[in-house]
């Protein structure tokens, strides 16, 4: 016997299940089309948020060399001028090294050496307020950083030390202004 109770109430037909199909389709269609929209607009958004850092990394990395440069500039500005002032420092030093001793005592002579000295502190004083140092040379081994050799001399002196100083060399803050002009103890 054939139960009829559970044949038409609770199983769908196969004309249900079409017209279910039919009206899932569309609803399916614009599923699938609104998700490949949002992953469309987040592949957008990383790309445009990945834009952004790095336009501010260079936003950042400009900041810092402008304030680089400007900090050169404030340090350095005076380069220039103070490679053409070493020139007077120079000759302020050979003139006062020219003045032989008996003279430094004569009293017509007094007053100028000791003008001359103290305009050469003076100056001195200038170079350190403004970064300007004298490099240490005499005794010093030889470094082409700061140290140019002009000729070798024989000395007792260790190969490669500095026996003499030609021209004094000076740095500003913590560049080459100019190389000292040395002679160095020669080998053998």
């Amino acid at each position: 016997m054939i139960d009829e109770t559970n044949s038409g109430a609770g199983a769908p037909t196969p004309e249900d299940v079409r017209a279910e199909t039919a009206e899932a389709a569309p609803e399916v269609a614009e599923h699938d089309a609104a998700a490949k929209r949002i992953a469309e607009l987040e592949d957008q958004l990383a790309a445009a948020k990945q834009d952004v850092l790095y336009a501010q990394a260079d936003i950042q990395n400009v900041r810092r060399r402008a304030e680089k440069d400007a900090a050169d500039a404030r340090n350095y500005a005076a380069t220039a001028f103070a490679r053409d002032v070493l020139s007077v420092a120079d000759n302020l030093s050979r003139g006062l090294s020219a003045i032989p001793a008996d003279l430094r005592d004569d009293d017509r002579m007094k007053g100028l050496v000791t003008g001359l000295e103290a305009t050469g502190r003076e100056l001195d004083s200038v170079f350190a307020r403004h970064g300007i140092t004298r490099i240490e040379a005499l005794g010093q081994p030889l470094d082409p950083n700061k140290h140019q050799a002009m000729m070798e001399m024989p000395s007792d002196a260790e190969p490669g030390t500095i026996v003499q100083e030609m021209q004094a060399g000076y740095m500003i803050k913590d560049r080459l202004l100019r190389p000292a002009l040395v002679a160095v103890a020669k080998a053998g």
